[in-house]
């Protein structure tokens, strides 16, 4: 019974940090994306 709870804390904590690190990254490219859209518009008004 001992064995397990280390496993199974251990397999949450990994899926855990691997959400997390997914998000973040994910927030930044999304970020970026935004970033150079608004940056296109401005650039089509602007003439």
């Amino acid at each position: 019974m001992n064995f397990w709870v280390p496993v199974i804390f251990g397999t949450f904590k990994l899926l855990v940090l691997g959400t997390g690190m997914f998000l973040a990254i994910k927030s930044h490219y999304d970020g970026e994306k935004k970033d150079k859209e608004k940056q296109k518009e401005k650039e089509i008004e602007a003439p």
